[in-house]
């Protein structure tokens, strides 16, 4: 065995509504020797994603480890390509500890000053898909368009609300709190409204985008 004890937090029983505590068990586990090859990672950031809680597809199984993409920092080797120190990206979901072959891991620039954290955000997947969604899909064609999408606090809407504004357009950004509502202000949305307590949502679009709606990205 390695002497390294992990924390794994594993999925009890199908969420219903929002996770609750319950739904969950934290476990700790040894972690098994290294083989040549192989890595022992200790987590630095983990993700939450809201497509976790979606177990009719099969991607969380109860009694399993929570899955999800993680930044962890190397911290024993036997890896010619993985040094002590190494920062990396991998699919090791909710563990505070990983052994790794390496497959589907890439190894993040120590040294650059950006925060390792945005691997799982504005430079990771999130990110990517607000930049070639609105790239490619939506492709605007000329400022002062006007840009709606919904759940827009999230973290694809609220990248991509910003990518837009960017652009110059006009960005209209709908969402379920007003919480989130003074997030969105707060990141420059020209117009902000929570869906769940608007009395229409048709005179809301009709106010706010009263030449109609350019572009809609259906988040």
């Amino acid at each position: 065995m390695s002497g390294i004890k992990a924390r794994k937090w594993l999925n009890k029983k199908p969420f219903q509504g929002l996770p609750k505590r319950d739904d969950f068990e934290i476990v700790e586990e040894e972690l098994p020797a290294m083989k040549d090859g192989e890595f022992i990672a200790e987590a630095q950031f983990l993700t939450v994603d809201p497509y976790l809680r979606i177990t009719a597809l099969g991607i969380v199984v109860p009694g399993k480890l929570m899955p999800g993409s993680q930044v962890a920092k190397v911290i024993q080797s036997k890896s010619k390509d993985y040094s002590v120190g190494d920062v990396v990206l991998g699919e090791f979901g909710w563990s505070s500890h990983s052994i790794s072959d390496g497959s589907k891991v890439f190894k993040l620039d120590s040294s650059s000053p950006i925060p390792h954290s945005t691997a799982l955000g504005v430079l990771g997947m999130p990110g990517a898909t607000a930049y070639f969604g609105l790239r490619d899909i939506c492709q605007p064609t000329k400022e002062g368009q006007t840009f709606l999408v919904n759940a827009a606090a999230g973290a694809v809407g609220s990248i991509i609300g910003q990518l837009a504004k960017l652009k110059g357009m006009k960005v209209i950004g709908f969402a379920g709190s007003d919480e989130k509502i003074e997030y969105l202000k707060s990141l420059g949305f020209d117009v902000a409204y929570n869906y769940k307590t608007i009395p229409s949502l048709e005179a809301a679009i009709k106010e706010s985008c009263p030449n109609g709606v350019d572009v809609f990205f259906d988040n």
